[in-house]
């Protein structure tokens, strides 16, 4: 099913006309649960993986052997969604003695911190169904996205790993049917519900941060004075002020190149660590497709849905409900990937 966006409450170029000079294109994702199989593009769905290439690890030494099932996360994100749109009292007692049940964490004493650890398959991307998405290695149709369901990596020993792989699809031959899996992970926002995606282009302008000072500053004092104003709307006559960070700028959800969102840290730079060379916004995994602050985006065709049952199809999380952006080189999408989670 199609997903298409709203027009913006407002046409901003007229606004500003020095935005057109920073126009671009983002795709946005549309991830919504389904049954992708390997041939797609998607979200938590099966890879196209050769049967004879090792599936990623992660081979850092941190603690791995403590935590939830993913079969049993599965499980409560389908008793809660069957229970909620039954009816508004939620889960029955039984249920509710069940989801007790499911939500334990486990131990593995027999688990070394210093094994292997399959990661999860967070998600792949055919280049020919996404129109940003950036160039590969030459001759590469497939991205695919991995990442390790523990935060204990880095020099804090509380971020996250991640692995992306291209590869030129039609080279691989027999699939692999049954890829390793974590027995347990350290956080459920590491596991994805399996989706399709629903790719659709639009307009999008860089983080306000990010442009000249002086039209930046117009843009800071208009957006200052539309909340003014509606402060001063009764109740029953406010409205969401439209601005431009979270109405026109950067949509939200999962999405493919366009612009980082800067909104929790300062804008910094990404530079290849490489070659030195700026690198464009590859990937965005967003916790949700929309929130209370960026309703304006939510899909036509969704209208009428309600946000708690269909703004988090994915039920990825990345830290408290943010986003993570990934980056590419654009010299020699070879080189290692940077991120920032906001």
């Amino acid at each position: 099913m199609t997903r298409s966006t709203p027009p913006r409450p407002l046409a901003v170029e007229e606004l500003f006309p020095e935005l057109a000079a920073f126009r671009g294109t983002t795709t946005r994702l549309h991830p919504r649960v389904g049954a992708p199989d390997v041939s797609m593009s998607s979200v938590g769905g099966p890879m196209l993986w050769p049967r004879d290439e090792p599936w990623p690890m992660c081979g850092e030494a941190h603690s791995r052997g403590r935590g939830r099932r993913p079969a049993d996360i599965h499980r409560e994100r389908e008793i809660l969604t069957r229970a909620w749109a039954r009816d508004e009292s939620g889960p029955t007692e039984e249920e509710r003695r069940l989801l007790h049940e499911l939500r334990r964490k486990h131990r593995l004493p027999e688990v070394s911190e210093t094994g292997l650890l399959p990661l999860i398959g967070l998600a792949q991307l055919y280049a020919g169904e996404i129109p940003d998405l950036p160039a590969g290695p030459e001759g590469c149709d497939l991205l695919q996205v991995f990442w390790c369901p523990f935060d204990a990596h880095g020099p804090s020993g509380y971020g996250m790993l991640l692995h992306l792989r291209w590869r030129r699809s039609a080279e691989v031959g027999e699939v692999l049917a049954s890829p390793p899996q974590p027995q347990v992970v350290g956080y459920d926002g590491y596991v994805p519900e399996p989706c399709v995606l629903h790719p659709e282009q639009v307009v999008t302008y860089p983080f306000a941060g990010l442009l000249p000072e002086t039209l930046r500053v117009r843009i800071d004092a208009w957006d200052e004075a539309l909340e003014e104003e509606a402060e001063q709307l009764s109740d029953d006559d406010a409205a969401e002020p439209i601005g431009y960070q979270y109405d026109v700028s950067i949509p939200p959800g999962w999405r493919v190149g366009g612009f980082a969102s800067w909104h929790v840290t300062d804008p910094s730079p990404m530079d290849c660590l490489t070659c030195s060379t700026p690198m464009n916004l590859l990937l965005t995994v967003d916790s949700s497709e929309w929130d209370g602050g960026s309703i304006s985006w939510k899909p036509l065709e969704e209208q009428g849905l309600p946000s708690h049952s269909f703004a988090t199809p994915t039920q990825v999380g990345v830290g408290r409900g943010g986003e993570l952006n990934i980056f590419a080189c654009p010299a020699d999408p070879r080189h290692p990937n940077r991120w920032s989670v906001q």
